[in-house]
């Protein structure tokens, strides 16, 4: 890959978001709302005292979800000796940078960085339904259980976010653009502890974050709109030393910093220069991973991309030829440029679905070459945070039904991750009064497991 000049930052901004005086002064509500409930909310304050585990690797995470599960003999885990029926078109992989390593023909940038990352081939849970297959891999808990428990995202928001020394400008954990729906990432932790989702198109300029930027408001009309607000805060000048209200002023202060100062500056993509954009891919799943680069520079703990669009039931390799090569691009610059920052080894990059696809095609109408829903076996890539580069961990049979050696389950993964974020994979959530109620369920009788993967941490 040809290497990129990374482009100085410019030290303004010129982007604003309409707000009014009453969503102001909701917006003000809430954040003081939220500095009181960090004095009393009950995870907060065992979070603030809870001890991490020794070893901490990483300090962030950046989780790539593809949304609907790709097909993992399409990327990851090639099969070209199983025969059409199985690979289709897509029957030449290739190699990587690492002997021995190869993978799907369209991901040749990414085939350039595989010393990077590790190839998780032996992901199973055996589930084929989006939401639960979706809930299983994002929390590291089977479904049925009586709790609905948080994402991953979730519990690092909860033990890494505010109540544990986190200052950062934006919340500590966010998702470009939408929200993955169809499971609470929050769980019982309860809204405090959702995603911030961004909503807007970071391929945009600009990019409309939902209440820090909006197209065609200017900082000076910004400005106007803040001085009118104080000269109706009738209130607010009768009583200028009532320290309830000061906390008001403050939370005020904050948003508006947001809007006009250095919050609206971390989502404007223009300061990055257009050979930056390019290289990334001007696509939203580009875009998204330079946004989400920005965010780890800043100190963000952990950053969701939700890439929808994969769930291939039909035309599937029409599909692939679409979406993969945006992938491919997008992940490559990414974790070229994390590591040229020296960004990679403390932060975690995490590529995954909720399961993967069918391994032999249906050709048959109405899926015209569609793949179905497979939990039995896929794929997952890890890099950064202390996990080694260059591995393959894992393998699945010669059509890619099965996994053969080396299963890695939901929670063998979250707990990895967990560990290398100085997270004690197996404790137990702060306040909840029974030790049971565990960050995963690796711990929990009759579950099987393979272990963590010290084969790369």
């Amino acid at each position: 890959m040809r290497e990129q000049t990374l482009t100085p930052m410019p030290s303004s901004s010129s982007f604003g978001h309409p707000v009014s005086r009453r969503s102001v002064l909701r917006g003000g509500a809430l954040a003081a709302a939220g500095l009181l409930l960090g004095k009393h909310f009950p995870f907060a304050q065992a979070a603030a005292a809870a001890a991490p585990a020794p070893g901490a690797k990483a300090k962030a995470v950046i989780q790539i979800w593809l949304w609907g599960g790709p097909s993992h003999l399409d990327t990851f885990d090639p099969k070209p000796a199983a025969g059409y029926d199985y690979c289709g078109p897509l029957n030449k992989p290739i190699p990587t940078n690492v002997d021995g390593m190869v993978i799907g023909e369209l991901l040749p940038q990414l085939a350039q960085q595989a010393d990077k990352y590790s190839l998780l081939r032996g992901m199973t849970h055996g589930n084929n339904g989006h939401e639960t297959a979706a809930y299983i891999v994002q929390t590291g808990h089977a479904e049925g259980d009586r709790l609905v428990y948080p994402s991953m995202g979730a519990v690092v928001s909860l033990l890494k976010g505010y109540e544990a020394g986190y200052h950062g400008m934006v919340p500590p954990y966010i998702v470009l653009t939408q929200p993955q729906g169809r499971f609470s990432e929050a769980g019982f932790l309860g809204p405090r502890y959702k995603p911030f989702a961004t909503g807007g198109d970071p391929a945009r300029q600009p990019f409309a974050v939902q209440g820090i930027v909006a197209e065609g408001i200017s900082t000076r009309r910004q400005q106007e709109r803040r001085d009118l607000l104080h000269h109706l805060d009738t209130l607010g000048n009768a009583l200028p030393g009532d320290n309830v209200l000061a906390e008001f002023r403050q939370s005020e202060e904050t948003a508006y910093d947001m809007i006009l100062g250095e919050g609206a500056k971390i989502f404007d993509l223009a300061q990055e220069g257009q050979p930056m954009r390019d290289w990334y891919g001007t696509n939203t799943f580009g875009q998204s991973c330079l946004v989400a680069r920005r965010l780890v520079e800043r100190g963000v703990r952990f950053i969701t991309i939700n890439s929808n669009g994969w769930d291939t039931h039909k035309e599937n390799f029409q599909v692939m030829r679409r979406k993969v090569p945006d992938l491919d691009k997008g992940l490559a610059a990414l974790l070229q440029d994390i590591a040229s920052r020296g960004l990679l080894e403390s932060t975690i990059v995490w590529v995954s679905g909720e399961f993967g696809r069918t391994p032999k095609v249906q050709w048959e109408a109405p899926w015209n070459g569609g793949r179905g829903h497979w939990g039995k076996a896929f794929s997952a890539l890890i890099a950064g945070g202390g996990f080694r580069g260059g591995q393959v961990v894992g393998s699945t049979d010669a059509k890619g039904e099965e996994v053969r050696e080396r299963p890695v389950y939901p929670w063998d993964l979250l707990g990895s991750m967990y560990q290398q974020l100085g997270i004690d994979p197996d404790g137990a959530f702060p306040r909840m009064g029974d030790p049971a109620i565990r960050f995963t369920q690796a711990l929990a009788p009759g579950i099987p497991t393979g272990g963590r993967l010290k084969e790369i941490m």
